[in-house]
């Protein structure tokens, strides 16, 4: 069992259709048929949505997100229509709401891995690959890999864990066209957000992407190389063969599997609520992550 431990009833607000509610957003849909992103301040781990949420966290996914379309806006189009609140709208909504494109979403995580560790270095670990891409020999937690490769995943619903694929079964599921422009949009993406990284000082690991169609356009939804789809390292501190520090949900991961949490992940028992300490040490990792990226100061 996992999911949300307490699911959120979402705002109403007039002129808006509630559509879904995510780990950390809502959707709504507007009367001219565009959707409406709401980030909320919401966190999830091992694939449970947690009862704490950590202060501004919306806010800075959504900043660092518009950021980085300004950055990506050469390579790929993005869903981003307007960040006008809608009328109504509670104030609490500034800086978090995004008026987007109503897209044909591709069911597919799509994946850029530089480095490895996570769930690639399990599945290396157990045959030499990551999602059926043969790599070398002497891999370690951290590794950089010969060049940046393309792992998607199967797009897990709430309480659902996502599962790695192979780029064969993307193309037996979407098309080999789509599955062809994925990967290349994907590590186009990646390697333009490594590289601007690299100048701050960040190691961009891996992060992950979703893309829709806009008639035959392919476009960049979602969130985008923020710190909850992405690894970010400082790059001063990376070192192979270990855990790397990091500035996304590590000290919420690290405290809910401590003896100090009591919480068995194994178990179907919700985690429980998230000391104060780990939610400061949350919300200033997520800012530090912003500041050092854009080179703006976190109002």
């Amino acid at each position: 069992m996992s999911g949300f431990v307490e699911k959120p009833e979402p705002i109403q607000v007039p002129g808006l259709v509630h559509l879904h509610t995510g780990k950390v957003r809502e959707l709504y849909q507007n009367e001219a048929g565009d959707l409406v992103m709401v980030a909320s301040d919401r966190m999830s781990a091992y694939d449970w949505v947690l009862p704490t949420e950590i202060p501004d966290k919306g806010r800075v996914l959504t900043q660092l997100s518009l950021w980085w379309f300004d950055q990506l806006a050469d390579l790929i189009p993005n869903h981003v229509l307007s960040t006008e609140l809608p009328a109504g709208a509670p104030a609490d909504w500034a800086g978090r709401t995004l008026v987007c494109k109503s897209l044909r979403m591709v069911p597919v995580e799509c994946v850029a891995r530089g480095y490895l560790t996570g769930s690639g270095l399990v599945e290396y670990n157990e045959s030499r690959t990551v999602c059926g891409l043969a790599l070398p020999e002497g891999l370690v937690d951290g590794s950089e890999l010969p060049g940046p490769i393309f792992t998607p995943a199967t797009k897990a619903a709430v309480g659902e864990h996502d599962e790695n694929v192979s780029y064969e079964e993307v193309a037996r599921q979407v098309g080999a066209d789509t599955a062809a422009r994925l990967r290349q949009a994907t590590l186009a993406v990646y390697a333009r957000g490594r590289d601007i990284a690299r100048e701050r000082g960040i190691i961009l690991a891996d992060t992950k992407f979703e893309f829709g169609f806009d008639g035959d356009d392919l476009v960049l939804a979602d969130e985008v190389l923020t710190a909850d789809s992405s690894r970010f390292w400082p790059a001063d501190q990376w070192e192979p063969g270990r855990a790397q520090p990091s500035y996304d949900k590590q000290f919420v991961r690290d405290w809910l599997t401590s003896a100090e949490s009591g919480w068995d992940r194994k178990s179907e028992q919700p985690p429980p609520a998230l000391p104060q300490q780990v939610v400061d040490a949350t919300r200033a990792k997520y800012v530090e992550a912003y500041e050092r990226l854009t080179g703006l100061t976190w109002a």
